[in-house]
């Protein structure tokens, strides 16, 4: 990084011109995810489902990682979970959603998180959503009770396939949304 760009650049005062050099195997959005699809709210329970994903990650190679999975905890309980509205599906999204869980399940342990979403998209175009974003908000807002979300594919992964298609499982039975 060039000195002009150094000084544009948050991260570079942020971290008073020693920015960290590690990387991380899960975005903040997908902890996020994470947390609320999980009702995991403790590192133990997060670190779990991000070593499965990433077998190399650990605290003591990863402790920015650490800091990002105990932002996530307290940020969702802050202001993600006071504004969750959860919907139930209509007919065509139920219909598609049960479509996905059992293509989930097929895919047992599977890490490739661009395989897992080229499927979602398929499943989204086979149950005519047009345009395909609306195939995505209705996960999100089924699923999340949110209107958006990471990459579907990759939080399967780091969720696990079996775990997600159990995920939509509860959400078309209902057990996201209050009763009326």
């Amino acid at each position: 990084m060039g000195p002009a760009e150094r000084l544009e650049s948050p991260i570079w005062h942020i971290h008073g011109g020693n920015p960290p050099d590690e990387r991380y195997p899960v975005s903040f959005a997908l902890l996020l995810n994470l947390v609320s699809a999980s009702n995991a709210h403790n590192r133990e329970v997060l670190w779990g489902f991000i070593r499965a994903y990433a077998p190399g990650a650990n605290l003591e190679t990863n402790p920015g990682l650490d800091k990002l999975v105990g932002y996530a905890i307290k940020y969702y309980e802050d202001f993600v979970k006071p504004q969750k509205r959860y919907r139930a599906p209509s007919d065509k999204e139920r219909a598609a959603l049960a479509d996905l869980a059992e293509k989930l399940r097929g895919f047992g342990a599977e890490r490739d998180a661009e395989k897992v979403q080229f499927e979602v998209y398929e499943v989204g175009k086979r149950h005519g959503f047009e345009p395909l974003r609306d195939w995505f908000k209705a996960l999100y807002e089924v699923l999340f009770g949110q209107s958006a979300g990471p990459r579907f594919g990759s939080f399967a992964v780091l969720f696990g396939c079996a775990e997600t298609a159990a995920l939509i499982e509860r959400a078309l039975a209902g057990e996201f949304v209050a009763p009326a």
